[in-house]
């Protein structure tokens, strides 16, 4: 499974890219907005640090303006996947980005397994399903992701990656890798989390401690 980070954090996606373990970013207008700085700007640097597909997103609502948009910001960097809502205008432009321009495109807000299938009928390279949404108004935010899963895997002519958005927790992240999501985007502080284990962090220690006591340097 691929992460990608959702954030347009410079310093936190080079840090963590540093690892590795980033095989992409995705941004929003709401994220881009917290660092109080050009979008362009923003989505150029991060495409800079970043090899894999970088997330950015229209903010038109209407089909040809989505496009003019998109024109704009592929001509960003060549790894700037365009990012559209889930709409009919988005699959629209969606359509044309896709089979036309040969671009990426990122469907964004799908809330059922229909919308999913509607995006990859429409050339979607990935749809991002958002399970923490779903989960804060009660309904099964997996359960969603194990839909579209089964959904695609009944049409291998289907080549749209699930790329699980909206995550909060690790439980997302293993729910994810263990239904068989393509991909999933995660906050900074979550992608780090991953990492951690009370056991690990005991048993270092231990170790540490052990080693002390002999009075030894590897250097």
């Amino acid at each position: 499974m691929k992460f990608f980070v959702d954030t347009a954090d410079i310093e936190a996606i080079a840090d963590l890219a540093a690892t590795g373990m980033v095989d992409g970013v995705t941004t929003n207008p709401s994220l881009v907005a917290k660092t109080g700085r050009d979008f362009k700007e923003v989505v150029g640097e991060i495409c800079q640090v970043v090899d894999g597909p970088v997330s950015a997103e229209v903010t038109a609502t209407d089909a040809a303006t989505m496009l003019k948009e998109a024109d704009v910001l592929a001509k960003i960097a060549d790894n700037v996947a365009i990012k559209v809502p889930l709409t009919w205008d988005g699959l629209k432009a969606c359509r044309v980005i896709s089979k036309d321009w040969g671009r990426e495109v990122n469907v964004t807000l799908c809330f059922s397994p229909m919308q999913a299938l509607l995006a990859a009928k429409a050339g979607a390279s990935y749809i991002s399903p958002f399970v923490g949404r779903l989960d804060d108004i009660g309904e099964d935010g997996m359960g969603l992701i194990e839909e579209i899963r089964a959904v695609y895997d009944n049409y291998p002519a289907l080549d749209t990656e699930i790329l699980v958005a909206s995550a909060r927790h690790v439980s997302h992240v293993r729910d994810s890798a263990l239904i068989g999501a393509d991909v999933i985007t995660l906050p900074p502080n979550v992608l780090r989390q991953l990492a951690g284990h009370p056991l690990t962090d005991k048993g270092l220690a231990a170790f540490l401690d052990d080693w002390a006591k002999t009075g030894q340097s590897i250097l």
